[in-house]
């Protein structure tokens, strides 16, 4: 059965190679453009791995992963942060919220789509 990928980035373009790269790993892959259209797919589309960017209009990637942890039927869904900041106090924010993973952009679509291999099971 074919996995489903939620990203969500404010970013066209980073949206545009995240599906590229997921895409031709065989992954489905819906986009949202900010926190909370991200937060209305979770719902409708029931992804596998969620990856956020941090720094977003609305509703930011803190506030996304806080919010997906608060729902109970999300309490195993991998989500991974993929974003410019690096700051150590960022990831131990994002740690805190309930992030998976960190990955720093640009990314590597290998190790992209390696890392969520990894968390998709």
């Amino acid at each position: 059965m074919t996995k489903t990928i939620l990203t969500i980035d404010d970013s066209r373009t980073m949206r545009d190679m995240l599906k590229l790269a997921l895409d031709d790993a065989g992954y489905r892959v819906v986009q949202a453009e900010d926190g909370i259209a991200g937060l209305a797919a979770l719902e409708a589309h029931a992804p596998d791995v969620v990856i956020t960017d941090i720094n977003m209009p609305n509703l930011d990637g803190f506030g996304v992963i806080e919010r997906v942890r608060a729902n109970p039927r999300h309490k195993g869904l991998p989500v991974l942060v993929l974003t410019t900041e690096s700051a150590p106090e960022k990831k131990q924010r994002a740690r805190e919220a309930g992030a998976t993973g960190w990955i720093v952009k640009p990314f590597d679509p290998a190790k992209l789509v390696d890392v969520v291999r990894r968390v998709s099971g």
